[in-house]
């Protein structure tokens, strides 16, 4: 049994998954396809995978060349579940991380169709929608964010969804590109149970987020406007330890990304 096996989920579990759809960037729903890479049934065109792993300050990252496609990039950090299709991610709590965090990730960075580096203004509507289940997780763990990208020196998210151990899915508003978050709980979900969200950009000036159909808003304050954006997603784990054993895996059934002006 390969590495990649024995994270497998349980066949009870991919049972009650068994019709999860996986939606395509095209907007579409398909049955997603157990034996194919997450490139085959997801459209990974416009992201890249930062992965817990190569020399200090500077994780391995994949590029969307390499994730495309049915026979595209996957190992241990990120692969398709063989019983259910869902692309999974697997950040343990001892990794190589970033060097503006303590937390390991194996996350998507938002890419333009061309290769160069999502980075797009926040007037006009923007949204990052996903349905997933968080399969494991030792304390919490972010599953969607829009960061901050050129315009200043901040290193900062504008905003991250983070689901916690007991359930709780709680939303990070960033106070300043200076720092400081302020949080929001907006639901609870029982781990191992399947979800939706989307994190959007309204009209350049209000975050909206949705979870499960119930939808917050937040006022985007006007330090973050010289800011460009880009959406991530995935595993970042929220804990750090020696245990390579222990982190967060979390389980995508559908990933879209749009924009209008």
């Amino acid at each position: 049994m390969t590495p990649v096996q024995r994270f497998r989920t349980s066949a009870t579990a991919a049972l009650a998954l068994a019709g999860t759809l996986a939606l395509f960037g095209a907007g579409t729903a398909h049955a997603a396809d157990p034996h194919v890479a997450p490139g085959g049934n997801f459209d990974l065109s416009v992201w890249e995978l930062q992965e817990p792993v190569g020399s200090p300050g500077h994780p391995t990252t994949i590029p969307s060349s390499r994730l495309q496609g049915p026979d595209g990039y996957q190992d241990d950090y990120f692969y398709t579940d063989t019983r259910d299709g869902a692309m999974t991610f697997w950040a343990p709590e001892k990794g190589v991380t970033t060097p503006n965090s303590h937390y390991a990730r194996s996350e998507l960075r938002e890419m333009n169709r061309d290769g160069s580096a999502a980075d797009w203004s926040l007037s006009g509507n923007h949204r990052l929608s996903a349905t997933l289940r968080v399969v494991s997780v030792t304390s919490n763990v972010c599953v969607g964010q829009i960061h901050l990208g050129s315009g200043g020196t901040s290193t900062k998210p504008l905003v991250e969804l983070y689901y916690h151990a007991n359930g709780d899915i709680v939303v990070g508003t960033e106070n300043s590109p200076a720092g400081g978050q302020t949080l929001h709980t907006v639901g609870n979900v029982s781990k191992g149970k399947t979800w939706t969200y989307s994190i959007a950009v309204s009209n350049g000036n209000t975050l909206d987020v949705t979870v499960n159909g119930s939808t917050t808003h937040y006022p985007i304050a006007d330090s973050f406007k010289q800011y460009k954006q880009y959406f991530k997603a995935g595993s970042y784990n929220q804990s750090s330890s020696d245990s390579t054993t222990n982190g967060a895996r979390v389980a995508f059934y559908g990933l879209t990304v749009s924009h209008s002006s």
